[in-house]
């Protein structure tokens, strides 16, 4: 009987260190549209928990975008958050529409880093007015009709930063007789193909669908960015420097650099630090979740998860990351 009784009690108590050392999650994630590269995003990150702590969820919702979702995790009404390093650097300097800097981001992974700013103009516009740069602009003065993304949304914001450091106000746009327009990405392949405009600018990656569509309808240019440009603007808004590789496009031959905008994985400080762990784990040893969730995601790399410099990393995906020797 009592070998029978240490032989059950030993087997509950197996039992019951199994049962504690189970960890699922159920998080919700709060990303852009309810379709888009956030949306794939957020589909790799729950394959990538789920497959680390089974029965786990995180959920994808849909929000405005990165600077509603830097709001929505300082306040804590969601665990997690996907947002752009231009945004992040606007959130914790205090600069619109935020009040005062928030302190309280913390980085789990860097997703991307490859969403180039894109300048690109009609070869009929071009030519006419002597435009082989993006810097022409400012020297030629031509009537140019302009589309920019949605007000509010980052890449906006960041074109207006590049105009701005070529020393073009948008006042002045209107002043040599073009014209601003604002408009998502698909209505600016669909204005430019119209010839309703003639130029847009946008932060996607490269081969996005609408730019390959209006190149196919209309000859277009990708306008190179100079190098005093570049400097600034990434000074500025903490996006990074990139070159969009000749031949990306088939009327685009030469490399065109110009800045790029990255997406990053957040969490509030106050996330405990075993689940921010849990998290980097999960993304590191099933980055295959992510790779798989677009194509451009295969260039994601465990070294590249936790390359960010734009917020301090949550101090438990931090450890996690110096334990696999992904940190220094």
């Amino acid at each position: 009987m009592n070998i029978l009784r240490s032989a059950v009690l030993g087997l509950t108590l197996s039992l019951s260190c199994l049962g504690a050392g189970a960890q699922s999650y159920k998080m919700t994630l709060s990303g852009a549209s309810p379709s888009g590269l956030w949306t794939v995003l957020g589909v790799g990150i729950d394959g990538a928990v789920k497959a680390s702590f089974p029965g786990s969820t995180v959920t994808y919702q849909t929000s405005g975008g990165g600077l509603a979702n830097i709001a929505l995790i300082d306040q804590g009404k969601v665990e997690l958050g996907i947002a752009h390093d231009a945004e992040l650097r606007i959130a914790t300097e205090g600069g619109k529409p935020y009040a005062k800097p928030i302190t309280s981001l913390r980085a789990i992974a860097l997703l991307y880093d490859w969403a180039p700013m894109q300048m690109i103009v009609t070869k009929a516009f071009a030519n006419k007015y002597g435009i082989r740069s993006f810097d022409d602009i400012a020297l030629k003065k031509p009537p140019l009709r302009v589309a920019f993304n949605k007000r509010g949304n980052i890449t906006e914001h960041v074109a207006v930063k590049m105009f701005n450091a070529i020393g073009v106000n948008l006042e002045d746009i209107t002043k040599w007789g073009g014209d601003v327009i604002y408009a998502a990405s698909d209505e600016q392949g669909d204005l430019i193909k119209d010839k309703r405009i003639d130029m847009f600018t946008n932060g996607v990656f490269v081969r996005t669908s609408f730019i390959v569509q209006a190149g196919d309808a209309v000859e277009l240019v990708l306008l190179p960015v100079s190098e005093g440009v570049i400097k600034k603007v990434s000074r500025e808004l903490g996006v990074a420097a990139f070159v969009v590789k000749g031949g990306s496009y088939p009327w685009q031959a030469e490399d065109v650099p110009t800045v790029a905008l990255g997406g990053l994985l957040i969490a509030n400080a106050k996330m405990e630090e075993k689940t921010a762990y849990d998290l980097a784990k999960a993304l590191h040893k099933n980055i295959s979740k992510l790779q798989a969730a677009h194509p451009t995601l295969k260039a994601v790399t465990p070294e590249f998860l936790a390359s960010q410099k734009i917020i301090p990393y949550h101090k438990g995906a931090e450890k996690y990351y110096r334990e696999a020797g992904l940190l220094k």
